[in-house]
């Protein structure tokens, strides 16, 4: 019943859909430098959780020590935002889901999509399930990411795991006549999905650039927790 009240009460739920992060290919949170996007995918990584299933995480920016305490921020933030629950009970629901979380750092120069596929390669041969998302937070979007990206589409298509990244976008850069920062709309086909955070007033407002038919969609979240504003 937590988990059901804890995923309900996500802001992912809300902009995604817990049904619908992992269909398709690859998804990306976008935003300028300090916004949140690592906070929104670690949201939608934790919604992964706590519907049972196994997530991994592949950080380039950040230490995995650092990574986890953002991990128990969010599970933190979303506790208390549906009002009282038994310190107990989330403790112990926090025990039980944080060990399917894996995560791995790389540096730019040492990231590639090989070790990832042999860690996949791993879980199939040891018969256990697969994540059902992936996590990639740091690959540079300002070069060119297609080598990258179609590496990563052979690996979606063997192994049936959907990925969301982090793009980095930059204030000074005006967007495309589809509304996309430039990061994305030079890649823009390769993406099923994508969430653009922008600060507006004391918020933040999370649009929904690509998602099917579910395009200009806006959201507010508070800035503190990311969680939605009321």
């Amino acid at each position: 019943m937590l988990k059901k009240d804890l995923i309900l009460k996500s802001p992912v739920e809300r902009a995604i859909g817990i049904e619908n992060i992992a269909k398709g290919q690859f998804g990306a949170v976008l935003s300028r430098a300090g916004v949140g996007k690592t906070s929104f995918l670690v949201q939608i990584a934790l919604t992964q959780l706590l519907a049972d299933q196994k997530i991994l995480h592949v950080s380039l920016d950040d230490p995995m020590d650092k990574i986890n305490l953002r991990y128990e921020e969010a599970y933190t933030n979303l506790v208390d935002n549906i009002g009282y629950v038994d310190p107990q009970k989330a403790v112990r629901l926090w025990e039980d889901i944080f060990p399917n979380k894996v995560g791995i750092s790389y540096t730019e120069s040492t990231f590639n999509t090989d070790k990832i596929k042999d860690y996949l390669k791993s879980f199939k041969k040891s018969d256990l399930a697969l994540p059902s998302i992936i996590v990639i937070d740091g690959i540079n979007f300002d070069k060119d990411a297609t080598a990258i990206l179609e590496d990563l589409k052979i690996l979606n298509q063997e192994f049936g795991v959907f990925i969301w990244f982090s793009m980095k976008s930059h204030r000074e850069e005006a967007l495309s006549e589809d509304g996309f920062p430039v990061q994305l709309e030079a890649v823009k086909n390769l993406f099923d999905k994508a969430i653009f955070l922008q600060p507006v007033d004391d918020k933040i407002e999370a649009v929904i650039l690509k998602d099917g038919n579910r395009i200009d969609q806006k959201f507010k979240l508070d800035p503190a927790t990311m969680m939605l504003a009321e």
